[in-house]
């Protein structure tokens, strides 16, 4: 059932009219996003709630509805999805000066902590060990993901058939079906069934997808190269970190030989461990071959192609959310999302809450959150100070 649009009242049209003008509102955008990409631990999910919580739940500049459209067209472009929403919502508030301003503050902070992580890991050869504030932080954002789970699943599963096409989604997901399948057949089911009310032609609601991969490129450490390769892992990635380490492994480990597989999966592990987009395992491998100017051309390469991505698709959501097919299309997405973000926050729940303390926090978490709206931020400085505690024991 939709929620009730009396409690949401925010400007959410692309066009100028909604967007704030004024420097005060780009400044609200660009620290709003440097305090996410401090904060935002648990990856795209997790990244998903915290901003449903800041934009929809308190800031409410945009419904619950139009919230969900970003997250599918985020989930069916190739790219870090939780980035690319942010790189949304900066677009849908300040045109396309707040399209660069939030993906730029959402991307800076992790990309400058995993730098300096890559630094001690140049000189002193392994990662650190201090990392134990996740001990307290995870329970927090089991706690932040099911608020948001509960304010989409109200808004998206409009019709018996959507709740249907969630469950069968996730379900499929748990055995290991393709999740951008999963995103495409929903789609494409929730449109026939819109197709068989009206009388629209089908067929404009193929999902933008870029042309594979071209042949990896030759060995050698140069900047020219590395560049390439990121940009060739953000046009073509889509899913998770895991999948990022699957795609960088045949190009990094396998064919280049830049990397070892040790070094390698330490750079994912910075980029989960860290707070802000997973995609930052880039910034950690362009120190490790290359140095500082390295991370930052690694950075660019693989975010670049989001940012383009984001500026071509965003305005043409709310026409895809006029017409009643592109809408169905769009509903069945929306709820296969829910669904996979459903299965990613169970398997972090059963790795996160693993006795009294962490049920505590986030059931503790879970009820300042539904009953008084906390600022998540808080929540989740106080379960990192808890963690701290809880390794010095």
């Amino acid at each position: 059932m939709s929620a009730s649009p009396t409690h949401e009242q925010p400007a959410t049209a692309p066009d100028r009219r909604s967007a704030p003008t004024e420097g005060r509102g780009r400044a609200a955008l660009a620290i709003t996003f440097l305090r996410l990409g401090l904060t935002a631990f648990g990856g795209p999910a997790a990244h998903i709630a915290l901003m449903q919580q800041e934009f929809v739940a308190r800031r409410r500049w945009l419904t619950a509805a139009d919230f969900l459209d970003l997250v599918g067209a985020a989930s069916i472009i190739p790219g870090p999805s939780s980035t690319e929403v942010a790189i949304y919502i900066g677009y849908r508030r300040a045109g396309l000066v707040g399209l660069a301003l939030a993906g730029t503050c959402f991307i800076l902070p992790a990309a400058l902590i995993v730098t300096a992580i890559a630094w001690a890991y140049v000189r002193f050869g392994q990662l650190p060990t201090t990392m134990r504030l996740l001990q307290g932080v995870e329970p927090v954002v089991v706690a932040i993901i099911a608020q948001a789970l509960w304010t989409f699943g109200r808004t998206a599963l409009k019709t018996p058939l959507l709740g249907l096409i969630c469950l069968a989604a996730f379900v499929l997901d748990v055995v290991g079906v393709n999740p951008l399948l999963l995103l495409v057949i929903a789609g494409v089911i929730s449109a026939s069934a819109q197709a068989r009310r009206s009388a629209e032609l089908p067929g404009i609601v193929a999902p933008l997808l870029p042309a594979a991969a071209g042949p990896a490129l030759a060995s050698g450490v140069s900047l020219t190269k590395l560049f390439l390769v990121f940009l060739k892992a953000g046009s073509v990635v889509f899913g998770s970190g895991y999948v990022l380490l699957a795609f960088l492994r045949g190009d990094l480990v396998e064919h280049l030989q830049w990397l070892t597989e040790k070094q390698l999966v330490d750079a994912v592990a910075v980029g989960q461990i860290t707070p802000g987009p997973v995609f930052t395992t880039a910034t950690f491998v362009g120190y490790i071959l290359r140095g500082p100017v390295g991370a930052v051309i690694a950075t660019i390469g693989i975010f670049l192609p989001s940012f383009i991505l984001v500026a071509a698709t965003a305005p043409l959501i709310p026409r895809l959310r006029r017409s009643r097919i592109a809408g169905g299309f769009l509903d069945g997405v929306n709820v296969a999302s829910l669904a996979l973000m459903t299965a990613v926050s169970v398997q972090l729940a059963r790795t996160a809450v693993v006795d009294a303390v962490s049920a505590g926090i986030t059931l503790v978490s879970l009820f300042l959150l539904l009953r008084f709206r906390l600022n998540s931020t808080w929540l989740i400085v106080g379960g990192a100070l808890i963690g701290v505690a809880l390794s010095v024991r």
